[in-house]
């Protein structure tokens, strides 16, 4: 019997953000970094048990055959300190390119590059330039930093520098800071620009790491090869809007942040041909790959515009194609429009009531409170999701983006 998806669609938008919530105090938030990536702790679920490991022994959780999917997006230095002529201090949070909007592209840009950003202090920046200076090999350049207009909960800020041989990408190397997340309430360290970095982190593009995967090392990569557990990679730039907290009291009335992705025909095939099922890292590669599956879907039923995934559509769209047929339409769509990447947006929100189609498993850390990172846990392990969290509270588990890690295995 064919469900009705427009009443599962808002069933799960009349969920209740208070039903997802624990005491997470202080001291169990990780403020730094263990210092060894695999020495942290790692919870496995699996069949309703709860286990306990040591990250580094994950290789010996996985099945042989297994594809790990993980998302190679690099985090840049988006934080930049301007200060005026009268002391007052201006913070610009880089968000996502306005022009280029091609983030390769905006990254490349010499001269100048016009971004969306948030400004802290903004009160204090009634008019003008902001200017600070910076030294390359010796010698100094100046970043300027002008409003163009006011966005949605945002500005439109062009950068400019006078120095034609440098990207913005160096400029933002030279200028900007790592920004960590607020709810650790510190500056920005020297280590942070290492420690906050994936070791298999390529394309530049996140305000926010994809924490999950902030604890593999090239052991662990070695001992994964040598079971026979196959990896692939694919790219979603994390935004600010990871961090929103959900304010309304129904889920429904919370608006989704877009995500950018990026993807080539070779690595959707390989992920549609894998053995033994498909173990996501981290909540952006589940977000990646459940998206994708959708937007495939879109393809095949002649949607509109399959390279946007709106927040609900997945809950609305047809169920019945399978995950070969789905990824195998992009790469046709790419083939057809001479793409070499897949590139997309993404709105989707993944909560209880959701039908995963590509993921048997994830690799993550422990999300906050009221979160929509916890609604997602939720959908895929349903109520012992509090069980889980309870266990990690009673054991000793570091919660957040430096904290501990877990296995999650989809029940069913």
């Amino acid at each position: 019997m064919e469900i009705n998806t427009e009443n599962k669609s808002l069933e799960t938008q009349q969920i209740e953000i208070a039903n997802f919530t624990y005491e997470l105090p202080d001291h169990r938030i990780a403020k730094h970094p263990l210092e060894n990536r695999d020495f942290s702790k790692l919870l496995v679920y699996r069949n309703a048990k709860i286990d306990e490991r040591v990250f580094r022994d994950l290789p010996n959780e996985i099945e042989p055959g297994t594809k790990m999917v993980y998302n190679n997006t690099k985090v840049i230095q988006a934080r930049l300190i301007f200060h005026k002529e009268t002391g007052a201090r201006v913070e610009i949070f880089c968000l996502e390119p306005l022009n280029p909007a091609d983030y390769n592209l905006a990254f490349q840009a010499t001269g100048k590059s016009t971004w969306k950003c948030i400004v802290g202090n903004s009160k204090k920046w009634k008019s003008g330039v902001l200017s600070m200076s910076f030294f390359v090999e010796d010698k100094e350049y100046k970043l300027q930093a002008e409003r163009v207009q006011l966005l949605d909960g945002a500005q439109e800020i062009q950068f400019s520098w006078n120095h034609d041989d440098l990207s913005f990408s160096e400029v933002l190397e030279q200028t900007g800071k790592i920004p960590i997340p607020p709810y650790l309430n510190r500056d920005t360290e020297d280590g942070d620009l290492v420690r906050y970095q994936t070791v298999y982190s390529k394309y530049e593009g996140s305000v926010a790491a994809p924490t999950a995967g902030l604890h593999f090392t090239d052991k662990v990569f070695s001992e994964l090869d040598s079971r026979g557990i196959q990896r692939e990679e694919l790219t979603l730039h994390v935004g600010a809007g990871t961090f929103k907290p959900v304010k309304s009291e129904q889920i429904g009335d919370h608006e989704m942040h877009t995500e950018h992705i990026q993807v080539t025909a070779e690595s959707l095939k390989s992920i549609a041909a894998g053995e033994n099922g498909v173990i996501a890292v981290g909540t952006t590669s589940v977000r990646t790959l459940e998206s994708l599956y959708w937007m495939g879907v879109k393809i095949l039923s002649n949607s509109d515009d399959p390279k946007l995934l709106k927040q609900w559509e997945a809950y609305e769209l047809p169920k019945h194609f399978s995950v070969v047929e789905s990824f195998h339409a992009i790469c046709d769509y790419m083939e057809e429009n001479e793409l070499s990447f897949f590139n997309a947006a993404t709105q989707i929100i993944i909560a209880p009531g959701y039908d995963f189609k590509v993921i048997k498993g994830l690799v993550t850390n422990f999300h906050q409170p009221q979160s929509t990172l916890l609604l997602l846990i939720s959908a895929l392990v349903g109520e012992d999701w509090r069980n889980i969290y309870q266990y990690a509270l009673d054991n000793d588990f570091r919660f957040l983006s430096y904290g501990d890690s877990s296995l999650l295995m989809r029940k069913g």
